[in-house]
């Protein structure tokens, strides 16, 4: 039996892993606090996950239409970070990294 922390050995999918985990989860966060707070409120919270999440809005909104109303940039974005975050786990399993599914 390994004494070893399975999760330290794929540390280099877990890690992006993570952070597109984090930054989707806090983007639809700010989907649904967008339902019940105006876009400037000072709520600090509200302005955590506008700072967190614009640099990566400001990628998506380049290349959506500017028809487009910001909460649907904002959910192609999550849309986006899910596809990212799928893309990643088959990229790992094609390369033979020895993740395992299940």
């Amino acid at each position: 039996m390994s004494t070893t922390i399975p999760i330290l050995g794929y540390w280099y999918y877990h890690l992006p892993n993570f952070l597109l985990a984090a930054l989707m989860y806090t983007l639809l966060g700010r989907v649904l606090l967008s339902l019940f707070l105006d876009p400037d409120s000072q709520n600090f919270i509200w302005r955590f996950f506008c700072r967190a999440t614009d640099p990566f809005v400001a990628v998506v909104a380049s290349v959506t239409p500017r028809a487009a109303a910001p909460i649907v940039v904002w959910l192609f974005g999550f849309v986006w970070l899910f596809w990212l975050r799928v893309g990643l786990i088959y990229a790992f399993l094609v390369a033979g990294s020895g993740l395992r599914t299940g």
